[in-house]
């Protein structure tokens, strides 16, 4: 029976597609399931899968939950290892999962780490701290100028900034507060800037599932925010999107695009995770409705007049697949299909009968939208669906200057290198 559902995850984004919104059950027509996987890590030998004339290497192992990658102008590598200890996650999974299941729930590193490759081998020498602390679970990181900007849960900062720095000595100036606190479920605080650096664009997660403590704690919440590079001028810049985490321009176009996480609890196949376009002071519907005007029976403030104007996301990639990373692929090393293409890392399922996402796909993109059906890309992290075993739990997904990619495995403490053999 599990393997016929196996089959039938594996296939979800592909078979429903464009249509899925189209196709979205009822509220609770399945039970909610809590179901943790536990993640054993990878044998000798064992390593993720891509598509034939791919080769799949380890780039680096031994962190504390590598979350996010920044390359700088000479080509470091700056790896944020955190986790939102103070999080939702905790207070929920800690009485409920063994040992094992529980490896996320460790205290944050809170640590930014760089990474050398001098001689251009595809195998970092140089390995150092380069941050250690008044950092609060920092997760993306944006070179700009003389700066690098961190996202912290709980604010972004700016530190003066030279390529080739090995350690930061300097202490940053805390441009803007961002939300955090007891109401706290999502924590990551992705960054981007625009074309002409302009303006810097951060991904806010909600504090609750739909808004249970009410909306008064939810305040710049789900949400992406804008903000000058100075700190000034901060404003919501798209509302109602649950989770947004990665974040991408559409090569060719001036769209931002971002993988987003919807709501949990209303059963196995709601609600789906999506890619969208995100258009300025535009309404995805959080918490009121869910995939334009499907109304989350949960929330006891009506807001027809919200609904109505709920925008529809572009593309659902499954329910409870928890697709973090995204990264438009521009390299010019992969063959030419994958060119301009999304790639989206799904960190995997915790509330779902039988488990979902625990791979990387890839949708292809033409015009700066998508031309067809997300497809796996990276797979293997599923070791025994029966038991709920898995190898590893991408998170995101990053175009290095050599054109190769660089996958983040965040339970099992490495950083997988995809490169394009010829």
């Amino acid at each position: 029976m599990k393997k016929t559902l196996l089959l039938a995850i594996l296939l979800f984004p592909v078979v429903l597609g464009f249509s899925q919104a189209d196709t979205l059950p009822p509220p609770f027509a399945t039970k909610s399931h809590m179901n943790f996987s536990n993640v054993v890590g990878w044998e000798d030998g064992e390593k993720p899968i891509a598509p034939e004339g791919f080769q799949v290497t380890l780039y680096a192992s031994g962190f504390k939950n590598p979350r996010w990658i920044c390359q700088t102008p000479n080509g470091d590598i700056l790896v944020a290892e955190s986790n939102g200890h103070h999080s939702f996650w905790q207070r929920l999974a800690a009485p409920l999962v063994g040992a094992q299941k529980a490896t996320s729930l460790k205290k944050s590193a809170n640590r930014i780490t760089l990474l050398r490759d001098a001689n251009h081998d595809g195998q970092p020498e140089i390995r150092q701290t380069f941050i250690d602390k008044g950092l609060d679970a920092p997760f993306g990181m944006l070179v700009m100028g003389n700066f690098l900007y961190v996202g912290n849960q709980s604010s972004l900062l700016r530190y003066p900034y030279q390529p080739g720095d090995l350690v930061m000595s300097a202490k940053p100036d805390k441009l803007i507060d961002l939300p955090a606190g007891k109401v706290n479920r999502h924590w990551a605080r992705n960054i981007i800037a625009n074309a002409d650096s302009s303006r810097i664009y951060i991904a806010v997660g909600s504090g609750d599932n739909v808004a249970e403590k009410g909306m008064e704690y939810e305040i710049n919440r789900a949400c992406i925010l804008e903000v000058k590079p100075d700190g000034t001028g901060l404003r919501v810049y798209a509302s109602g999107l649950r989770n947004p985490v990665g974040m991408g321009w559409a090569p060719g176009t001036r769209t931002l695009w971002a993988a987003v996480n919807e709501r949990d609890e209303l059963g196995d196949d709601l609600v789906p995770d999506y890619l969208t376009s995100i258009k300025e002071d535009g309404f995805y519907g959080w918490p009121y409705s869910y995939f334009g005007d499907h109304v989350d029976p949960r929330v006891k403030e009506k807001r027809p007049d919200l609904v109505k104007k709920a925008i529809v996301p572009d593309l659902p990639l499954g329910a409870h697949t928890a697709s973090l990373g995204l990264c438009f692929y521009t390299g010019g090393k992969f063959p030419p299909k994958y060119q301009n293409g999304a790639f989206i890392a799904q960190h995997g399922s915790w509330n779902r009968s039988v488990l979902s996402g625990y791979k990387v796909i890839f949708v292809p993109f033409k015009n700066g939208k998508p031309s067809g059906e997300p497809v796996d890309f990276l797979t293997g992290f599923v070791k025994d669906l029966d038991h709920e075993k898995v190898r590893g739990r991408p998170v995101g997904v990053f175009q290095l200057q050599d054109g190769s990619l660089l996958v983040t495995d965040d339970k099992s403490n490495c950083i997988w290198r995809i490169s394009y053999q010829q």
